[in-house]
């Protein structure tokens, strides 16, 4: 996610002496096993959750269903918090990763990444009470910006935009509550994550501010070296994406179109 862009060098450097080599499973050896190993972020709605009954659901349990099933094996669901993501590829506890791994040169010293599988845009959430056609537009005194305990961005907008206030909550919804109630005038986030929040509010008319701020592109880990592997999951991704298979799982998930669509090409 985009919130792991600004890894730092000594944080890479962790996961290089931390994460014991291993030798990875070829696509040979996954599909003789009959199963793949897939890294799940689990604290991450809508992308991956635990329902009532106890069962994974969401965007990347849905991907990863699709993959599994054109590869023709079962899914092994693995745990893998976000810091653990890449540790996990390197030391073969997972075939690939999932969970919004934005596509950055630190991590691709480590791992390989398939073309990309979505994206996430930073940008601005705000309704039609409050001016502004840039995102500089709310950095300014009076505005307040709703955002979450913990997530990078806070600092990004201490930096950014200091003549801002901001609210924090615990919550993607409570973050959105916020701004429906009008105790907030918007968001700076990853407004993908935000949006489907909206629909608790109707009679409220939201808006995103055309500009975005930073585009992500988030695509599937995997070990380095495993060419043959990392060609199958790109053509099942480019049949994924020109089917439209992707964008109507995202809309699923998140209750609305993603706002920076992937275009599939066959050249990878």
């Amino acid at each position: 996610m985009l919130r792991s862009l600004w890894v730092g060098a000594a944080a890479l450097a962790l996961i290089v002496t931390t994460a014991p080599s291993a030798d990875a499973r070829s696509l040979d050896d996954i599909l003789s096993s009959g199963t793949i190993r897939i890294g799940i972020n689990p604290n991450f709605p809508n992308m991956s959750v635990r329902n009532d009954a106890g069962e994974w659901e969401g965007f990347d349990i849905d991907v990863g269903k699709a993959i599994a099933e054109k590869l023709g094996v079962e899914v092994e669901w693995v745990p893998t918090e976000t810091p653990q993501r890449v540790p996990f590829i390197v030391s073969d506890r997972i075939d690939i990763s999932l969970g919004a791994l934005t596509r950055t040169a630190e991590r691709a010293k480590l791992i390989d990444y398939t073309v990309p599988l979505h994206t996430e845009v930073m940008a601005v959430l705000t309704t039609d009470k409050t001016e502004g056609d840039t995102w500089q537009d709310f950095n300014k005194e009076g505005v307040v910006l709703a955002n979450m305990r913990g997530n990078w961005s806070v600092g990004w907008i201490e930096e950014n935009m200091p003549n801002a206030e901001m609210e924090l909550v615990d919550t993607l919804a409570d973050t959105v509550r916020l701004v429906g109630q009008g105790r907030a005038d918007a968001i700076v986030e990853n407004i993908d994550f935000f949006t489907g929040f909206t629909k608790n509010y109707p009679d409220v008319n939201w808006r995103i501010v055309k500009e975005p701020i930073f585009v992500g592109y988030c695509a599937i880990g995997l070990p380095q070296g495993e060419a043959n592997f990392k060609e199958v999951l790109n053509i099942i991704m480019f049949d994924l994406h020109s089917s439209g298979t992707v964008n109507e799982l995202w809309e699923k998930n998140y209750g609305s179109p993603m706002l920076v669509k992937i275009e599939p090409s066959p050249y990878f």
